[in-house]
């Protein structure tokens, strides 16, 4: 019998599930597989956790694969330890302290951690974060009846908990130092019709607003703008964004930027190891989104495989619903000069198109309230293709019925 190779996976979320499904789908049996994830329990899906925040679901619900199905594939799991340690010259990945991996081959999806302001009062307790199971107990442990919540950022993160804190019944206000919501995906009339979806949620939003303090005797009791604003606070949730978790990859000498540095094979700076996911820096994009971190789950897959896999990175487009309105965002958001913006709004129906064209060429789309078209605009984006005559018609309004169109 051959000896197989020894797979390492140093982390368990969803770029990682997404990968072992795909290479097990493709060869199973091919490697010998151990997955390694820091938190407690197996991968989960993060696009729940405001409704988890919010108990529309629970932790089961959120779960992607019973610990049967990596025993089944033949994958042993370990969780509740992350890797601490690599040796690159003896191929050997630590666990905690003493746990020795030897690998073959490991892979990097040791995704990102939520950024904290460098603000006055930032250690209080009571000032928390938003993006695992941990989180989540902890805020709602925090949420007593009767208290009051602050969510500093206004991109997708802080409003999903934001919404999440309103649905238990906790008087909430969002504070975004942007002059609107969601500021990456959404132009100004498309961030509105997502401000007014949030208000009638409950949430009181606060934009142009930046946090100067966080005060509080023992715990947190308030915030201090820099306008000289006081917003009362029993909790405040720190949502501004995420950085790639490099420091395991920085401190055994793999290279590094904004994130672990790959090729369009997934591969860092030494042949063995590999990175995908948050984690991840490819042609210097760091990507924080879960489209991209599954194009590369794919590639990588057939990599390991000896398939001659390319990445060659994401056109972002931005699907999702925020406080039960669907929005969906891709490429350009404001229109350069040159540029024609087609747009379509009816803001007492929630509605929104709008298309950014140039050279009859589709550069960007911002949808608010009705998506159906979606997968046509990525599409164009994506490809650079001519828009047909029909094209603009239908991506603003909808095809026509064949019997019209006949």
């Amino acid at each position: 019998m051959s000896v197989k190779d020894r797979l390492v996976v140093a982390g368990n979320g969803m770029a990682s599930l997404r990968f072992l499904e795909r290479l097990t789908e493709r060869a199973p049996g091919r490697y010998d597989v151990t997955v390694v994830g820091a938190e407690p329990v197996a991968a989960y899906n993060r696009v729940l956790l405001s409704s988890l925040l919010g108990g529309e679901v629970d932790e089961a619900a959120c779960g992607f694969r019973p610990l049967s199905w990596y025993e089944e594939h033949g994958i042993r799991l370990v969780t509740g330890a992350p890797v601490t340690e690599i040796d690159r010259a003896n191929r050997l990945a630590i666990v905690g302290q003493a746990h020795v991996l030897p690998y073959d081959r490991l892979v990097l999806a040791v995704g990102s951690l939520p950024i904290r302001l460098p603000l006055p009062g930032i250690d209080l307790p009571g000032v928390l974060t938003f993006r695992d199971f941990a989180d989540v107990a902890a805020i709602r442990k925090a949420a007593v009846e009767h208290a009051k919540a602050v969510v500093i950022g206004g991109g997708l993160l802080g409003l999903e908990a934001a919404v999440g804190l309103a649905r238990l019944g906790v008087d909430t206000t969002l504070v975004h130092v942007m002059d609107r919501v969601m500021e990456r995906q959404l132009d100004h009339a498309a961030a509105r019709l997502v401000r007014a979806a949030m208000e009638a949620r409950g949430v009181r939003v606060m934009l142009s607003a930046d946090t100067a303090a966080i005060e509080g005797d023992g715990r947190v009791e308030r915030l201090l703008m820099k306008d000289g604003t006081v917003i009362p606070a029993d909790l405040v949730v720190m949502s501004v964004g995420i950085r790639a978790s490099t420091a395991l990859a920085q401190s055994c000498g793999l290279a590094c930027g904004r994130g672990i540095t790959v090729d369009d094979r997934m591969t860092t700076s030494d042949p063995a190891i590999h990175a995908l996911g948050e984690c991840a820096e490819h042609r210097g994009v760091v990507y924080g989104l879960v489209e991209p971190a599954y194009e590369q789950a794919e590639v990588l897959s057939r990599v390991l495989l000896g398939e001659a896999a390319a990445y060659p990175g994401t056109s972002l487009a931005t699907s999702l619903k925020v406080s039960g309105l669907p929005v969906f965002s891709a490429g350009l958001v404001d229109t350069p000069e040159g540029a024609e913006a087609v747009v379509m709004h009816d803001a007492a129906a929630g509605l929104y198109r709008k298309l950014i064209i140039a050279e009859n060429r589709l550069l960007g789309a911002v949808f608010v309230g009705d998506i159906a078209e979606q997968a046509r605009c990525k599409e164009l984006i994506r490809s650079g293709a001519p828009l047909s005559p029909e094209d603009r018609d239908d991506l603003m309004f909808g095809p026509a019925p064949k019997s019209l169109a006949a």
